[in-house]
């Protein structure tokens, strides 16, 4: 009996020691709990709701906004419901003009009038025996025929061995990728190690491409035709140079192409057939005496647009000069072909949710009670869809000095999730409600990844994604959002992104379709975030170099 008391003894102080521990840890962690709520509280992130973000993007992925085209009329007016905001809540303006950093557009539109071609004196008309790319000119001179066109080291394809066609005009055998090439045989960089068609003459120093008609081509002539009219092209006036000026590239109708290799060496049908049959054929100049002229009459309008631009500056008197930069595209891809009926492409998740999360930041930052020690350089990106043209221009003619941007994140695309139970294909790489892919975080800074990861953790607790943070992702996500162009110029990056899905670049990317509660959750994990990255000591170390698959091409 002594010894089971002894016992009963031992167990009861054993316990009687270890309840107390088990209780400080639990009162630690609720502690722990507590105080982040209470940051997070005096910072303003309550401030980030679901239902004040989705009152900004019920307006700014409106239809009366049509798309948020670049340029467009609904562009415009977002970016002036951005501005207004700002102003309100006592922003910085920081670009050219204000709010906003005037980017000067040049669109070319064809005329018919005035658009015709020539062989050995056969007339040809604009429309029904060609169709222009919308470069204005004329071009003239002798003939080659380089099949498809293509160079492409890692395939040892190049359709140029053996042939001059400097001051020359380039046929080719149709537009499109050769036959067993796919989008993932473009290793290297862009010019040295593969050139499409239009490169690989320009670098020749060709004067212009003839392309000769597909299968495809021509049973869709009639269709394009009535289009052709209509057809232009708009691109960044500054970012016009000799090396990339606009280059001739006319598409050739039966007619036409049947008349061009009229008493030459292969005739258009043959041709034709051998290109079909993936049936190679040396490169061949025309006959000398043939006559060629084509001439396109195109009409070049100015066209003004803008990034938008405001900065919260920092209290602390010597970090305030360097910025933590937050950046989404508040541009989508306008009207086009109507899908059951809805031609307006409304962009509610690409990217209205980024535009519409940076909006409630800055509201967010306007209420908390104390300003972060860096400043906060917000930019709201207009042409990404075109091709990265927003943060292009504002990293090649900044309103701040780059070398003081500590790091940029950038949110594209955060707003829709994954259903339980959701089987669509095109919705398998959609993350859930309460999960987001994190791309570039430790490309160049161990640093900045973890102090990403140490937030999540210590505060919402999302889970991360790093399936595409991988220089060999198929998908290259690397290159497809404005945060490319900070980190070819040596800042670091962390990009936000919720996955491809079945609304993606269509009309049912709307409103109605988006998750607000997942969208608080990314918008307030990002804004702690940048607080973090804000008051830290020092900026975040890059000890890395971009991987050689991600580093920007050799100029």
């Amino acid at each position: 009996m002594r010894r089971l008391r002894l016992y009963s003894l031992i167990v009861l102080l054993t316990l009687s020691f270890a309840l107390p521990t088990t209780f400080a840890q639990r009162k630690s962690s609720k502690t722990k709990t507590s105080n982040i709520a209470a940051t997070a509280t005096s910072r303003g992130a309550d401030v980030i709701t679901a239902a004040q973000l989705k009152d900004y993007l019920s307006f700014i992925a409106s239809d009366e906004m049509e798309g948020r085209d670049t340029p467009s009329r609904g562009l415009d007016t977002t970016a002036k419901f951005i501005a207004m905001n700002l102003s309100r809540w006592g922003f910085k303006p920081a670009g050219d003009d204000g709010y906003f950093q005037r980017i000067g557009l040049l669109r070319n539109q064809l005329v018919a009038a005035g658009s015709h071609a020539e062989i050995n004196g056969q007339q040809f008309n604009f429309g029904e025996d060609f169709l222009p790319a919308p470069v204005g000119g004329t071009i003239t001179g002798p003939l080659v025929y380089v099949g498809n066109g293509w160079m492409i080291k890692s395939k040892d394809i190049d359709a140029y061995k053996g042939i001059d066609v400097k001051d020359k005009i380039v046929i080719i055998s149709s537009e499109g990728m050769p036959k067993g090439i796919s989008q993932s045989d473009l290793r290297g960089t862009r010019g040295e190690d593969w050139a499409d068609p239009l490169l690989h003459a320009r670098r020749h120093g060709a004067k212009g491409v003839l392309s000769m008609p597909n299968l495809a081509t021509l049973l869709n002539w009639e269709r394009i035709r009535q289009r052709a009219p209509a057809r232009g092209n708009t691109v960044v006036e500054k970012f016009q140079t000799q090396a990339n000026a606009p280059f001739p590239s006319i598409g050739l109708s039966a007619r036409m192409t049947t008349a061009l290799f009229e008493g030459e060496k292969y005739d258009a049908a043959s041709l034709l057939n051998r290109a079909a049959a993936d049936e190679a054929v040396e490169p061949f100049e025309l006959s000398a005496g043939k006559k060629v002229s084509f001439t396109i009459n195109v009409k070049t309008d100015h066209i003004p647009s803008q990034n938008v631009v405001a900065i919260f500056e920092g209290s602390d008197p010597q970090l305030k000069s360097e910025y933590v930069a937050l950046g989404a595209h508040y541009d989508h891809v306008g009207i086009g072909a109507p899908v059951n009926g809805d031609a307006i492409f409304n962009g509610a998740d690409d990217d209205g949710s980024g535009t519409t999360a940076l909006l409630a930041m800055a509201e967010a930052l306007a209420h908390a009670k104390s300003r972060p020690r860096r400043s906060v350089l917000f930019v709201w990106h207009m042409g990404e869809e075109k091709g990265l043209w927003g943060s292009r221009y504002f990293t090649e003619y900044p309103t701040v000095p780059l070398d003081h941007i500590v790091a940029q994140i950038n949110i594209d695309m955060i707003g829709r999730s994954k259903k339980e139970g959701d089987t669509n294909v095109r919705n398998r790489n959609l993350s859930g409600p309460n999960e987001i892919y994190v791309i570039g975080s430790k490309m160049m800074s161990t640093e900045l990844g973890e102090l990403t990861e140490a937030v999540n953790k210590s505060y919402l607790n999302l889970t991360y994604d790093y399936r595409y943070d991988d220089p060999a992702d198929p998908n290259h996500f690397f290159f497809r959002s404005d945060h490319y162009n900070y980190a070819r110029k040596g800042i670091p990056i962390v990009f936000f992104f919720d996955g491809v899905h079945e609304d993606y670049h269509r009309p049912g990317d709307e409103p109605q379709k988006i998750d607000y509660q997942k969208m608080e959750k990314v918008a307030r994990t990002v804004y702690m975030m940048l607080w973090e990255v804000a008051n830290r000591a020092t900026r975040p170390k890059v000890d890395k170099e971009l991987p050689a698959q991600l580093a920007p091409p050799r100029e």
